[in-house]
């Protein structure tokens, strides 16, 4: 109580107040039952009420707590007017089939909104949260590139990342997606870290391709090998030639690109040249581009009698 008061003095438009619930913080943290915990909520949710704020009323480590002990404190609540109630996977240890069922039957016991915070111990964080949204659940918490305690929480790019597959016209008409990759970079250099090379749609590799295979489709039809499309995040497409494991059609490209006349035959074999360099190391854009001119240009030079 002490603490909302302090919080309500401030001058704040919402708060948010965690209890845990589990048989491990009851014992080993806060040293009470159910019905003294319960008791304490009521309070201080009624306190905040009457001050005229916003509350939110969160469990803590809810997929270890009792379920009816879970519902109970919940329905409290939710009697007395809180605006929501929170289900928190404190140590990440829940899947997607358990969360989906512990908010689709908090659903039916509760009319305010339920807001979720998953943990990515154990890499179901996202998972998680498109888990909770599908079974009824109003609000995720993310944090930018996942920054947490220990393995961190609902990543906001991987999220953005699931909802726009999902529903790829309501993601991009309600968000500014090309702004992602500004405040990542952000928030990376605040806390002096690397955004991921494999990062969800951020890191260098999330759109760039590589094997021959993939190459060659992805020249012919992005959406082969893509789910996302980069332009809808202010990113691009990359296609890797410099490497062992490149194609002649993604050599081709390159060609193309810089307006070289090669027949199919010439491409071929110069391509068998970059993959033997790039053999011995991998060989960058600037120095492939030097090959295809060089043996452009051999090619083009008439041959000496």
């Amino acid at each position: 109580m002490d603490d909302a008061k302090m919080a309500i003095a401030t001058g704040v438009d919402g708060l948010d107040v965690v209890i845990g619930t589990s048989s491990f913080l009851r014992e080993f943290s806060l040293g009470k039952d159910m019905d003294a915990i319960t008791q304490q909520a009521i309070e201080v949710v009624s306190y905040i009420k009457s001050q005229g704020v916003e509350v939110r009323f969160s469990s803590e480590d809810s997929f270890r707590s009792d379920l009816v002990d879970l519902l109970n404190i919940y329905k409290s609540v939710d009697k007395i007017g809180v605006n929501r109630v929170g289900i928190a996977d404190t140590v990440g240890c829940a899947n997607p089939r358990q969360v989906y069922e512990l908010v689709k039957t908090l659903r039916g016991v509760v009319n305010c909104d339920i807001e979720t915070h998953f943990h990515n111990d154990t890499g179901c964080a996202i998972a998680n949260a498109y888990a909770a949204l599908e079974a009824g659940a109003t609000h995720v918490d993310t944090s930018v590139l996942g920054i947490g305690e220990r393995n961190g929480i609902t990543p906001l790019g991987g999220l953005m990342a699931r909802m726009y597959v999902a529903n790829r016209e309501y993601i991009t008409t309600k968000y500014k997606l090309h702004k992602l990759r500004d405040i990542e970079n952000l928030v990376a250099e605040a806390v002096e870290i690397q955004v991921p090379f494999n990062n969800y749609i951020t890191g260098y590799c999330a759109f760039t391709h590589k094997a021959g295979i993939h190459a060659k489709a992805i020249l012919n039809n992005p959406s082969t090998y893509e789910i996302l499309k980069p332009e809808d995040f202010g990113m691009e497409r990359y296609v890797s030639i410099g490497h062992r494991l490149t194609g002649w059609n993604a050599v081709k490209n390159r060609v193309s690109q810089l307006r070289l006349d090669l027949s199919d035959d010439q491409i071929k074999e110069v391509t068998a040249k970059i993959k033997q360099l790039a053999d011995i190391r991998p060989q960058s854009i600037e120095s492939i581009d030097i090959i295809l001119r060089e043996f452009h240009e051999r090619c083009a030079s008439p041959m000496p009698k």
